[in-house]
């Protein structure tokens, strides 16, 4: 991945990483909070070259990175949204954006996690009450997690959504405590997480996100997920029967998109990230094997990287690859450009910019990652090389949102003007 940061300085740099590891072997519950954009990203580049030496490993073997998503926790990392108001750094969206990159450069599952942890956190900044932001931000810059329980498997089509929450005493007139009863999958870092954002539908078909207790009473996480890629991003099943739940703890998901935001727009960013981590990383390996590669007879050249049509084929992906990062910056920079003037024609432009990226990502990684297969030779075929994890973990990460219907909205905006919906998927 580019590096974007300036030298922070190595004091500072160093006294991060050792409360990190200190905290880590101690159990802290109070986690380092980073200070600076300049802070996230010389840290983040510290995790990428730690996490990237056992990416393989734990793909193979499908370890599930618990210590290493601690690390991030305790790094203040993964706190680095909260606005500066309650305390955090409140980094722009571009450090963001470079932040899981870095991550899934390391390790397109580890990038993966906190995704939804960050879209909650926006959720929260855009409906939260004040008491409700004072209470989970404080939790988050301690180094709690936030996984997620949103989609459901079951249902005819995605749109719709079968989890109720209900009053604990429907008879009374007021109720502060409230249950849930409901099944969900596609639940990432429900694993790893201390609390799980559900989203439910009460019987007015309001939606809540429902920040839950990862250890309530009725929450079972099922380590069931069997995806070919991304294996260990702890995307399996979260069940809530009669979970209990307070009235605090519920806040309004609805209104995220009933009025212009930049939720959509930020969790779509999140994604494009993944995707130019898993494709930068997989074309820094493709420059590694083909030095080691055989040269094809018909090149009458000594050695693969001299050869004129190899050489052809790595120049295309250098440009794709970095056409997706300058995408990506370019994303990061509208929407922190619409956050000072929120409305929808703003919104509209931070989504398409995002839906570019998202395109572009999507066919960057899946390429990139194929075509380092290709060009490292019949060995690249070896299984203890795992190479083919880049194009594993970039296919099915690039399901979440068919790629169709981003030229579609990108087409419809440019050429008749119509504005995207706003939702999670734009």
């Amino acid at each position: 991945m580019t590096t974007y940061a300036k030298t922070l300085d190595t004091k500072t740099l160093d006294n991060s990483i050792q409360h990190v590891t200190s905290s880590v072997k101690q159990n802290n519950t109070t986690a380092h909070i980073i200070q600076s954009d300049q802070e996230a990203l010389a840290l983040v580049k510290q995790f990428r070259q730690q996490f990237a030496q056992h990416a393989s490993q734990r793909d193979l073997n499908r370890q599930l990175p618990f210590e290493e998503i601690e690390q991030l926790s305790q790094s203040g990392l993964l706190a680095i949204t909260v606005p500066k108001q309650y305390g955090g750094a409140e980094v722009s969206n571009v450090t963001l954006a470079r932040v899981i990159a870095e991550l899934s450069a390391a390790d397109g599952s580890i990038g993966q996690i906190p995704q939804n942890h960050f879209y909650a956190l926006e959720v929260l900044r855009h409906t939260g009450t004040e008491q409700q932001k004072q209470k989970f931000y404080a939790e988050i810059l301690a180094g709690k997690r936030l996984g997620n329980a949103l989609a459901e498997f079951k249902t005819a089509n995605a749109s719709i959504k079968t989890t109720r929450i209900r009053p604990e005493f429907p008879e009374q007139s007021h109720n502060d405590r409230y249950v849930i009863q409901g099944e969900k999958f596609y639940c990432t870092g429900n694993l790893f997480a201390h609390r799980i954002p559900t989203l439910v539908q009460d019987d007015q078909q309001n939606e809540y996100l429902a920040f839950v207790n990862a250890d309530s009473t009725g929450l079972e996480r099922i380590d069931n997920w069997t995806g070919f890629g991304q294996r260990t991003t702890g995307s399996g099943t979260v069940r809530l029967n009669q979970v209990l739940i307070e009235q605090d703890e519920l806040i309004p998901f609805d209104l995220a998109f009933s009025t212009p935001s930049l939720v959509g727009p930020i969790a779509q960013l999140m994604h494009a990230a993944i995707e130019v981590g898993i494709a930068r990383a997989a074309f820094e390996e493709t420059l590694v094997r083909v030095r080691a590669a055989r040269p094809w007879i018909d090149a009458q050249v000594d050695f693969a990287h001299q050869d004129p049509l190899t050489l052809y084929e790595l120049g295309r992906i250098a440009a794709d690859v970095r056409a997706s990062e300058l995408l990506l910056a370019q994303a990061g920079a509208v929407i922190d450009a619409a956050k000072n003037n929120i409305d929808e024609q703003h919104v509209a432009e931070a989504s398409i910019a995002v839906a570019k990226v998202r395109a572009h990502s999507t066919e960057t990684a899946l390429k990139t990652a194929s075509k380092l297969i290709e060009l490292a030779g019949s060995r690249g075929s070896q299984r203890n090389d795992n190479l083919d994890r880049y194009w594993r973990n970039a296919r099915v990460h690039t399901l979440h949102d068919p790629v169709r219907w981003k030229y579609y909205f990108i087409a419809q905006y440019e050429l008749n003007g119509v504005l995207p919906p706003r939702r999670g998927t734009l």
